[in-house]
C-alpha cells in the first residue's frame, strides 16, 4: 500500500472515532435508562406490596381486637341480670352493698363502668359513685332494654365529646321488669392505642358515621365530610386530604412523593367497618435510594470508559471527582434516612408488642372465672368435712375428727395443685407428663365426690378392670376432668328420685372412661364444649367446666365426646391413648 493510501486510511479512522465513541455512549445511555426504569417498576411494585401486606395485617389485628372486646362485654349483662344479689337489692330497695358488688365485677370483666338502674331509670348502684342518683329514663339503653327480652347494644353521645357504647338488659323477677343493668364497653382504649402508630384509623357504623377515630374532630362525621371539612396538620393527615379527591375504585395514589393507601375491613358486628390510611411515601424513598446507587454505578462506569477512550484532560477528571463526591454525599444522606426509618420500624414493633400484651391482660378475666369454677368443689367438700369434724368433737370423738382434718389438709393441697394446673392451662402447654393409672385416678375422684354422692342419694354403678389402665398424662388434670364429668352427671339427675350414674372404665387401643346418667339429656350438642355455655340455673355454674375439660383431653392426645342415650339421659366419653407396658419399660 502506498503512503498516500495509508494517510487516507488514518484520516478516515480519525473521522470515524468520534462517531464510534458517541455510538457507544448512546448505547450505554439507553441501556442505563432501561435498567433504571425496569428497576424502578420492579422495586416500586415489591415495596408497595410489602407495605400493603403490613397494612392488611394491622387491619385484621385491629378488627379482631375490637370484635373481641365487643363480644366479651356483650355476655356480661346476661350474667349480671341473673345475679341474685342484684335482684334482691332491687326488690328490697337496699343498695348499700350493690355498688361494691359492681366494683368487684368491673376489674374482672374489663368494662369501662357498670350501672344498676331501677324501674324508674334512677341509678341505684354504679362503679362510678358520682353517677349515683342520676336519671336515665330517656336514655336509649334504658328504654330499649325495657322493651326487649334480650341484651341491647346502644351507641350514645357523651357530654364530654365522642361516643359511648353500652350493653344493657332488663332484670326481671317473676316475669316483670324491676330494673336494668348497663355495661359500658371501654372502646376508647383502642383510640389511645392507635394514637401511637403512624396510620390513621377510622371505625364507622352501619350508617357510615365515624364512631372511633385517631382524629377526635372526625367523630360524628361521615368519611367524606371528615376528609374535606376537617383538614389536618400532620403529614399523614395532609396525605388524607389528597385521598378525598380519589376515585372510589382507586386505593392508592402518588402525588409529589407523598403516598397514602386506604384499606377497608368489615367488622362482623352491626355493619361496622374499619378503615385505615397508611402513608407509604417511604416506598418512593426506598426506590430512589436503590436508583441512586444504580445511577452512581453507571456514572462511574461511564467515567472510566470515557477516561480510557478519550484520554480527557485533568480538568475533566476533576469534574468527575466532584460528581463522585456529590454522589457519595447523596449516598450518606440516603444511609441516614434508612437508619431513621429503621428506628421508626422499631418503635412500631414496640407498639405492636404493647397491643399483644393488652390482649394477654384481657384473658385474665377468663382465668379468674376458671379458678373460681374449679375451686368450688374442694371448698364444698371442706365445708362438709368441717361440719362433720365439729359434730365429732362435740361428741368427744377426737380421733375421727382428726381424720376429717387430714382430709381437709389433702383438699387444700389439691386446691394448690388445681391453681398450678390452671396456670399451665392458660399457657396452652403441658410440661410434666408421667404414667397415670386411670383406675386409681377414678377412685381418687370418687373419693373427692363422696360428700355430694351421699347428699344427692344417687345410685352409682361403676365397672372397672382388675388390672391397671395406664396412660401418659398429668394425674391432677385427669382427675379434674373426671370430677367435672361426674359432677355434671350428678347435677343432671339431682331432680330425679331414681337418679342413677353409671361409670365404666375400659382398656383397648384407647383408655375409655364412660359416664352415663338418666337425666334430661343434652339439648345443644354443638355448643356443649364452648366457653360460658351452660344449662344450669344462674349461680350453679358459668359454663367453663366442659370447655376446660375438652382442652385438657385434647392436650393429652385424646378426645372428649358427648351424645344422648337411647332411652334418656346423656353419655360422656373420655378417650386417652393407652400406655403399653413395653413402651413404659423403654421409657
Amino acid at each position: 500500500m502506498s503512503k498516500p493510501a495509508r494517510l487516507s486510511s488514518d484520516t478516515n479512522r480519525r473521522k470515524l472515532r468520534p462517531w464510534f465513541v458517541r455510538l457507544i455512549a448512546a448505547v450505554m445511555l439507553v441501556l442505563a435508562v432501561a435498567i433504571v426504569w425496569g428497576t424502578n417498576v420492579w422495586l416500586t411494585t415489591r415495596f408497595t406490596e410489602t407495605t400493603r401486606n403490613r397494612a392488611e395485617v394491622r387491619l385484621a389485628l385491629y378488627s379482631g381486637q375490637l370484635l373481641s372486646e365487643l363480644r366479651r362485654n356483650g355476655i356480661v349483662p346476661q350474667l349480671l341480670a341473673r345475679d341474685p344479689a342484684l335482684i334482691g337489692a332491687l326488690n328490697s330497695n337496699d343498695f348499700s352493698q350493690s355498688s361494691q358488688r359492681l366494683i368487684s365485677f368491673v376489674d374482672e370483666i374489663g368494662a369501662a363502668s357498670l350501672m344498676l338502674l331501677d324501674r324508674d331509670g334512677r341509678t341505684v348502684a354504679a362503679t362510678d359513685r358520682e353517677r349515683l342518683g342520676s336519671m336515665h329514663r330517656n336514655e336509649g339503653y334504658f328504654v330499649e332494654a325495657l322493651r326487649s327480652n334480650g341484651t341491647v347494644f346502644t351507641k350514645f353521645e357523651r357530654t364530654t365529646g365522642g361516643y359511648g357504647f353500652a350493653y344493657s338488659r332488663r332484670i326481671e323477677d317473676g316475669g316483670s321488669p324491676i330494673g336494668v343493668i348497663v355495661v359500658e364497653a371501654d372502646l376508647g382504649k383502642f383510640e389511645r392505642a392507635w394514637a401511637g402508630i403512624s396510620d390513621a384509623v377510622v371505625v364507622t357504623d352501619s350508617e357510615g358515621v365515624i364512631v372511633l377515630s385517631t382524629e377526635p374532630r372526625w367523630r360524628g362525621l361521615s368519611e367524606e365530610d371528615a376528609l374535606t371539612r376537617q383538614p389536618a396538620a400532620t403529614a399523614i393527615e395532609r396525605a388524607l386530604q389528597v385521598t378525598a379527591d380519589w376515585a372510589a375504585e382507586r386505593d392508592e395514589i402518588y402525588l409529589g412523593g407523598e403516598a397514602v393507601m386506604r384499606l377497608t375491613g368489615r367488622i362482623p358486628f352491626r355493619g361496622w367497618n374499619l378503615i385505615t390510611y397508611t402513608n407509604y411515601s417511604s416506598v418512593r424513598e426506598k426506590v430512589n435510594g436503590v436508583l441512586a446507587l444504580e445511577i452512581m454505578g453507571f456514572a462511574i462506569l461511564l467515567a472510566v470508559g470515557f477516561y480510557f477512550l478519550n484520554r480527557k484532560t485533568a480538568s475533566r477528571m476533576m469534574l468527575f471527582q466532584r460528581e463522585s463526591a456529590e454522589l457519595r454525599a447523596l449516598n450518606a444522606r440516603l444511609q441516614r434516612e434508612i437508619a431513621e426509618r429503621e428506628r421508626v420500624q422499631k418503635t412500631l414493633a414496640v407498639a405492636e408488642q404493647t397491643i399483644a400484651q393488652s390482649s394477654k391482660l384481657a384473658a385474665l378475666g377468663e382465668m379468674s372465672a376458671a379458678v373460681s369454677h374449679e375451686l368450688n368443689q374442694p371448698l364444698a367438700a371442706m365445708k362438709t368435712y368441717l361440719a362433720g369434724a365439729r359434730l365429732l368433737l362435740s361428741r368427744n370423738r377426737a380421733e375421727e375428727a382428726l381424720a376429717s382434718f387430714q382430709r381437709i389438709d389433702d383438699l387444700i393441697e389439691r386446691m394448690g395443685s388445681i391453681t398450678k394446673q390452671l396456670k399451665s392451662y392458660a399457657r396452652k402447654g403441658t410440661d410434666h407428663l408421667q404414667p397415670v393409672d386411670m383406675k386409681d385416678a377414678l377412685m381418687s375422684s370418687l373419693a373427692m365426690m363422696e360428700p355430694q354422692l351421699r347428699q344427692n342419694k344417687v345410685r352409682l354403678e361403676r365397672t372397672v378392670p382388675d388390672v391397671p389402665v395406664l396412660v401418659m398424662g398429668d394425674r391432677v388434670r385427669i382427675e379434674q376432668v373426671m370430677i367435672n364429668l361426674i359432677r355434671n352427671a350428678l347435677d343432671a339427675v339431682k331432680a330425679r328420685k331414681d337418679g342413677r350414674v353409671d361409670i365404666l372404665l375400659t382398656a383397648g387401643e384407647m383408655a375409655t372412661l364412660t359416664v352415663r346418667d338418666n337425666g334430661h339429656g343434652i339439648e345443644d350438642l354443638e355448643a356443649l364444649f364452648e366457653p360460658f355455655y351452660t344449662t344450669k340455673q344462674p349461680g350453679d355454674g358459668v359454663g367453663l367446666g366442659l370447655a376446660i375439660s375438652s382442652g385438657i383431653v385434647n392436650e393429652l392426645g385424646g378426645r372428649l365426646t358427648a351424645h344422648n342415650a337411647e332411652g334418656e339421659g346423656a353419655v360422656f366419653e373420655m378417650q386417652l391413648p393407652i400406655l403399653l407396658e413395653d413402651i413404659e419399660a423403654a421409657e
